[in-house]
C-alpha cells in the first residue's frame, strides 16, 4: 500500500505460499476502498486460493466461500470491496466450475449463479466488480464457453446482456469489467474474428 505522501507498506497474508506463482495478491479494479481496507486473495503452499481483507490498521481476516474447491488452482478469489466493506468475487469448485459470492461486512457470504451459466470445465459465473450500492457486474460462461454480461442488484435480481457485435463462438462474447455508482458498465467483447473491442452500457 502506497500512501499519498509516498510511504509504501508491504504485507503478506499469513499462510501465503512462498513458491513461484504463490503468495499475496490484491484485487485489480476496486481492491481498496475509501476507508483504507484492501481485499484480494492469497495462494497457499498447495496452490489453493483464499480470500482476505486487510483493515486500514493492518489486521487481516481470511475467508473461503462455501463450496470452494481445495485442489491446486481452485479456491476463493476476491475481486473488489465497496465503501461500506462489502466484498465480491468468485470461487472455483472441486469440479473446476466458477460460482460467485458476496461477502457482507458482518461476514455473511451469499453465493450465486447466473441462470444460463454452464457447469462444465472453467464455465460458470465470474463476478468482476461491485459499486457503492452493492450491485455486482461480471461475466458468465455458458455451456458453449461463450461469455455474456450480467448485473446483479444488491437484492439479488439478475439482468443479463450481450454487447452488439459480440461473437458467439467459444472464448468469444461479452466481458464486463466494472460498474459505477449509477450502474453504467464498461468492459470488452470479442467479435466473431476474436478481435477485442470496448463497450459502455448505460443504465
Amino acid at each position: 500500500m502506497r500512501t499519498p505522501d509516498g510511504a509504501i507498506t508491504t504485507f503478506d497474508v499469513p499462510g501465503a505460499g512462498t513458491a513461484a506463482f504463490q503468495g499475496t495478491f490484491t484485487a485489480g479494479v476496486d481492491g481498496l476502498n475509501p476507508a483504507g481496507a484492501i481485499t484480494g486473495n492469497y495462494t497457499d503452499a498447495n496452490g489453493v486460493s483464499h480470500g482476505y481483507v486487510r483493515a486500514r490498521g493492518g489486521t487481516i481476516t481470511t475467508f473461503d466461500a462455501p463450496g470452494a474447491g481445495t485442489g491446486d488452482g481452485q479456491g476463493t478469489f476476491s475481486a473488489g470491496i465497496n465503501p461500506v466493506g462489502t466484498i465480491e468475487g468468485s470461487f472455483l469448485d472441486d469440479t473446476n466450475v466458477y460460482h460467485s459470492y458476496v461477502l457482507a461486512p458482518d461476514g455473511t457470504i451469499t453465493t450465486f449463479d447466473v441462470p444460463g451459466a454452464g457447469t462444465g470445465f472453467m464455465q460458470g459465473t465470474i463476478a468482476e466488480n461491485i459499486n457503492t450500492a452493492g450491485d455486482v457486474t461480471g461475466q458468465y460462461v455458458d455451456a458453449s464457453s461463450v461469455n455474456h454480461g450480467f448485473l446483479r442488484s444488491k437484492h439479488g435480481d439478475i439482468t443479463t446482456f450481450d454487447a452488439p457485435g459480440a461473437g458467439t463462438g467459444s472464448g468469444q462474447g461479452t466481458i464486463p469489467i466494472s460498474n459505477n455508482p449509477s450502474d453504467a458498465i464498461t468492459g470488452l467483447y470479442y467479435d466473431a474474428n476474436n478481435v477485442a473491442h470496448g463497450f459502455l452500457r448505460t443504465r
